[in-house]
């Protein structure tokens, strides 16, 4: 990985920052730093928002044909795929997780996506009115403009992807912020839009500190819309930091999910899919089912059988094929991670396996997969996103009994239900407050179909329709006289 690019990506070409100050992207599997990376400050942003602007005012993209802007997509879907070797190795090293899991899940998907948006470029649409009077009114969509995305270090392609693929296809120009942690493959994906014809300033790339860079891109006047997808905390301070310019805003945040699995499930199913629910992406995944709700009568024999599966969960180098269990991303983040399983022991939780930490050749941030019983709704780990391997077994006694204690949070992003009975199955997917529910699966997601949370967990969707009309597109309407 000699040839990695690592200044700033901004209208087209490669940038220091003005401070000339750089920051280490570490590879968490190793702790050895891959490269610098250039840290932007307030006045990098503003070059950056002053090249989309500029974007935005040139017909090369404001008038571009909507057809010209789809094959664009397209190329840059295929341009992905193309290098898709390289990126999930960048991916792998910046982020800790295995390489099986960039190479063979997140690029497909990520290629998926931008297809599926360049399928919608030709296809946003206005409508005729019929109003009172002699009149013609009708609507258009427009792009909202300027576009902040700010991104978080556990899916960093994936969650750029979702955001930037919808902004484009709009006819929008963005100023794409990845976290500071995981900033390689959005420096490459801008590289790799420039490549492929994107005009100049139609995609820049700041990578710094979300207290200086993030910030100054959300406060900037010049930015229309922020896309953020984070933490709770930081989705408040986007809020207030955006309410001096009324910016458009959407927050994709935490998440506390429930993963009920009934007595008339399938058994076997219902505990492969919880472990795919906790234990893929290391349990960094915002919609991580950390919260296993089990029946009372199956209870044991769920435990048993779970902690079983997260014992088989290997650890190991992120490129090997047979590694399972990645590094996580940062040391304050395994700390953070132990913290909580201290947390679990000492409000009497009952470990059941795992909750230590582990080195691979005796280097890395690696943490067992680790299963807690007999958790009470109260406790710290039923009630806060831990953002690792850790999973919550909770028992409940009927399926009033579930849906409670599936409610009891803060958060509502997303859940999973396993049943033979249809009949229960809609009924609590329709009593569960969150904005996805999979029933007999878990982790599913798919260009088309929109993903988002309820309370706590934030607003607006990212994926579908309603990714790219809700967040990226405002409506103008036109009245015409037609008597004088």
């Amino acid at each position: 990985m000699s040839d990695i690019r690592n200044r700033l990506w901004i209208a087209n070409q490669w940038v220091d920052a003005q401070t000339g100050a750089t920051f280490a992207t570490v590879n968490p599997a190793t702790g050895e730093e891959i490269t610098r990376v250039a840290e932007a400050r307030s006045e990098d942003v503003d070059l950056a928002v002053q090249a989309a602007r500029a974007a935005m005012e040139d017909t090369a993209w404001r008038r571009m044909n909507p057809h010209k802007r789809s094959r664009l997509l397209w190329k840059l879907a295929d341009a992905i795929e193309a290098n898709a070797d390289e990126l999930a190795a960048l991916e792998t090293a910046d982020n800790g997780k295995p390489y099986f899991e960039s190479r063979k899940v997140d690029l497909p998907s990520i290629v998926e996506n931008f297809r599926y948006f360049a399928g919608m470029a030709d296809k946003v649409e206005g409508s005729t009115i019929p109003v009172a009077g002699a009149f013609l009114n009708y609507t258009l969509r427009e792009p909202v403009g300027v576009v902040g995305i700010i991104t978080p270090w556990n899916f960093p392609l994936s969650l750029a992807a979702w955001k930037v693929a919808p902004a484009l296809a709009t006819g929008n120009a963005v100023v794409l912020k990845p976290a500071e942690q995981t900033p390689l493959t959005a420096l490459r994906l801008g590289e790799l839009a420039a490549e492929v014809g994107f005009p100049a300033g139609v995609l820049n790339v700041v990578t710094g500190f979300g207290p200086t860079a993030g910030s100054a891109l959300v406060k900037h006047p010049g930015v229309d819309a922020i896309a953020f997808t984070g933490s709770t905390d930081v989705g408040r301070i986007v809020m207030r930091e955006a309410a001096e310019t009324l910016k458009k805003v959407s927050l994709e945040l935490g998440g506390k999910s429930p993963n009920i699995v009934f007595a008339d499930a399938d058994l076997k199913a219902a505990v492969r899919g919880a472990t795919t629910g906790i234990f893929y992406g290391k349990g960094e995944v915002c919609a991580a089912g950390s919260r296993v709700l089990v029946e009372r009568s199956v209870y044991d024999a769920f435990v048993e059988q779970f902690a079983a599966r997260a014992e088989s969960m290997t650890i190991g180098d992120p490129m090997e094929s047979t590694t399972r269990l990645g590094a996580i991303v940062s040391e304050e983040q395994v700390e953070r991670i132990l913290g909580y399983v201290e947390a679990g022991k000492a409000e009497g939780a009952r470990l059941v396996t795992g909750g230590e930490r582990a080195t691979v050749n005796g280097k890395g941030n690696f943490v067992k997969a680790t299963v807690f019983a007999d958790v009470a709704p109260e406790m710290k780990i039923a009630r806060e996103e831990i953002f690792g391997p850790v999973a919550a077994v909770l028992p409940f006694e009927d399926e009033e009994d579930a849906v409670r204690t599936a409610n009891l949070t803060i958060y509502g992003l997303a859940s999973g239900i396993w049943t033979r009975d249809v009949a229960k199955a809609h009924r609590v997917a329709e009593a569960i407050h969150a904005g996805t529910v999979w029933v007999n699966t878990y982790n599913q997601y798919d260009s088309a179909s929109p993903f988002g949370g309820y309370k706590l967990s934030g607003f607006g969707r990212d994926l579908g329709w309603e990714a790219a009309l809700e967040k990226y597109t405002q409506v103008k309407s036109v009245w015409v006289a037609l008597e004088r």
